[in-house]
């Protein structure tokens, strides 16, 4: 399942958040315009992108636990093992996930995306979340909307500036979704590293890649109408529930998991 160009070229002279972060997370698929947006941006950077994955497994397992077996992750960058589906399926093999993203790179490696467990099943979407109806409908061909299904906006949402609407395509998208179906986001922010907000957005403008971090307050919206699960949206590193809680660092990431009534 692809929407968009099948064969999309691969721009290796302009930066892209996908590849950025899959550096910050010590990857190899990326290129010399994305380290050096990463190399740019402070120290702190890496650190923050790995509690914001850690809070991902922590969420997405949380989730699955509570008999959530279908789950839409849009914006799922370079794949990162364990992904989402292995943390899923490792708990409920007939797990559902359908992928999306809009960078080619991301395309290219579908495959890895799509090792399912063989009880269970993912897809990927290469989109634009800009185009949230077009994602739904190629979501409807292999997720039950009659049933609860799992939203993942992870380390997204804050790439899109206020002029790209970013609180009415998270609204297109989670109401389209049926009772009692969840809403897991996390979203860049500087509250923490007040310090190191100049740096991070130059950084990224000097790459020509849009940034918008939100204050706790601005981030609220993204949740308008939906129950926050305890203990609502806080750092990354504060969100956990039975696990041992993980050590309490200062977060560029603000993080949430809320359920649709």
């Amino acid at each position: 399942m692809t929407a968009g160009p099948l064969n999309p070229q691969i721009d290796t002279s302009k930066p892209h958040p996908a590849r950025v972060y899959d550096w910050l997370l010590g990857g190899k698929d990326n290129y010399p315009v994305d380290q050096t947006v990463g190399e740019k941006l402070p120290p702190e950077a890496r650190a923050n992108a790995a509690r914001n994955r850690a809070f991902m497994h922590r969420a997405s397992a949380w989730l699955a636990h509570r008999d959530v077996d279908q789950f839409l992750d849009v914006g799922t960058g370079i794949p990162t093992s364990p992904n989402l589906h292995q943390i899923v399926q490792a708990i409920t093999p007939t797990a559902r996930i359908v992928y999306a993203d809009n960078d080619p790179i991301v395309l290219r490696h579908a495959e890895a995306l799509l090792v399912s467990s063989p009880e269970g099943a993912t897809d990927y979407i290469h989109a634009d979340v800009r185009k949230p109806e077009l994602i739904l409908e190629r979501a409807r061909e292999l997720l039950d909307f009659d049933r609860p299904i799992a939203l993942s906006l992870i380390a997204l949402m804050h790439f899109l500036p206020d002029d790209q609407d970013p609180y009415g395509i998270t609204r297109t998208l989670v109401d389209a979704l049926p009772s009692g179906s969840y809403l897991v986001l996390s979203h860049g922010t500087a509250d923490q590293h007040p310090e190191l907000r100049a740096e991070t957005e130059a950084a990224y403008e000097k790459g020509a890649i849009a940034l918008r971090m939100r204050t706790r307050s601005e981030v609220e919206p993204f949740f308008d109408g939906l129950d926050l699960i305890a203990p609502g949206l806080v750092p990354a590193a504060e969100w956990y529930q039975e696990e041992p809680a993980p050590e309490n660092e200062r977060s560029g990431f603000y993080v949430g998991v809320a359920r649709l009534k």
